[in-house]
């Protein structure tokens, strides 16, 4: 009889399942008693249901880090020799290789993220010339409708996670286009996001708490982190993180309309910090490391703007942004574990059944 290991390849070179569903599945089939190689295998023990570490599916062995070196490095020089109208059927043919044959998880990430960046070039280039991108004009309706678009059916072919979590947020901030153009109508004003910058604010707020609250509904399908949902949700997380950030720094600096008091630093920086409290909180709950790190980032820049503001020199300000960001990462990174089970032992045990284990 075939050793297991080598029936699960078959199936995954012949595309009957995915690589990462093949590599959960053998272990799993032979702690339930599966024969690995004809012999019976004694079940054993049953492991801890869940892994405090969250490691991304994408992330796996160096072969994926070779191919994807050179799919960047061919399409640099195809981009370079041709033009960028010859880099999108570069794309599909090495999606068609790469993703839909062997199932590479990496490069799949690599390819659609330079679809988004070619979908981007495209698309300003096909509106060179036109009126002045407002945040809710027709330019900027048409240049944000390519993105969900594009990346839409590059997901419909080749099923990558990330491909459907840039497609959401496309649809995302199209959406919130929408709703500045019907309220720019509405009021029959047609500089509506300019003259009302809170209600911009409010909106984009509202925007981001719904990809956060899709990304959570991602999340709850699969708290073990076994399935594609856990992907999923894992790029819409680092994606809703900078958008709460920026959008509530956004309100925070607008609120005030005339004070500006508001405008100051040592206004600002509290809020900044209280922003990003709420969403490491946040993020010890849900258990996403991804959630946080993408605050962090947004708080470095963020930090970064407003100390700019400030009295403090260049060197000053850089230094501590630096120093701030990297304080709160070595205290969260080294106390994960203890600071989510205090946490999670503070919230109802029906929420904590549905969120994963601590």
């Amino acid at each position: 009889m075939p050793e297991l290991k080598l029936i699960l390849d078959e199936a995954t070179r012949k595309g009957i399942i995915p690589l990462h569903a093949a590599e959960r599945l053998l272990p799993f089939l032979i702690e339930r008693g599966v024969k690995a190689d004809g012999q019976p295998v004694e079940p054993r023990a049953q492991p801890t249901p869940f892994s405090d570490t969250e490691t991304p599916s994408f992330v796996r062995g160096f072969h994926d880090v070779l191919i994807t070196i050179g799919i960047i490095v061919a399409l640099a020089g195809l981009w370079g020799i041709a033009s960028v109208f010859a880099v999108l059927p570069a794309i599909v043919v090495l999606a068609e290789i790469l993703v839909r044959r062997q199932r590479l998880a990496l490069p799949a990430v690599v390819l659609t993220l330079t679809l988004a960046v070619w979908t981007a070039i495209v698309a300003a280039r096909w509106l060179e010339g036109s009126a002045v991108m407002a945040i809710g004009g027709n330019v900027a309706l048409q240049y944000t409708l390519a993105f969900p678009v594009v990346l839409g059916a590059f997901y419909l072919l080749y099923r990558i996670p990330l491909a459907l979590a840039l497609t959401i947020m496309g649809a995302a901030v199209v959406v919130l286009q929408l709703v500045l153009r019907a309220l720019g109508w509405l009021t029959g004003d047609p500089l509506f996001e300019v003259n009302h910058p809170v209600l911009l604010s409010i909106t984009a707020i509202v925007c981001a708490l719904g990809l956060f609250a899709l990304a959570m509904k991602f999340d709850l399908r699969d708290p073990l982190r076994r399935t594609v949902n856990s992907d999923i949700a894992f790029w819409l997380h680092l994606g809703a993180a900078p958008a709460l950030l920026y959008s509530i720094i956004s309100l925070a600096g607008l609120s005030g309309g005339t004070l500006a008091a508001l405008q100051t630093v040592s206004f600002r920086t509290p809020v900044v910090v209280a922003t990003v409290v709420a969403l490491m909180l946040i993020g010890l709950i849900i258990d996403r490391r991804a959630f946080v790190t993408s605050g962090l980032l947004s708080l470095g820049f963020a930090l970064y703007g407003i100390f700019r503001q400030g009295d403090a020199r260049v060197d000053t300000y850089i230094y501590i942004t630096l120093l701030t960001v990297g304080a709160i990462v070595l205290v969260i990174g080294t106390g994960w574990m203890p600071l989510r089970r205090f946490v999670m032992r503070q919230l109802p045990v029906a929420m904590q059944e549905k969120l994963p284990p601590a």
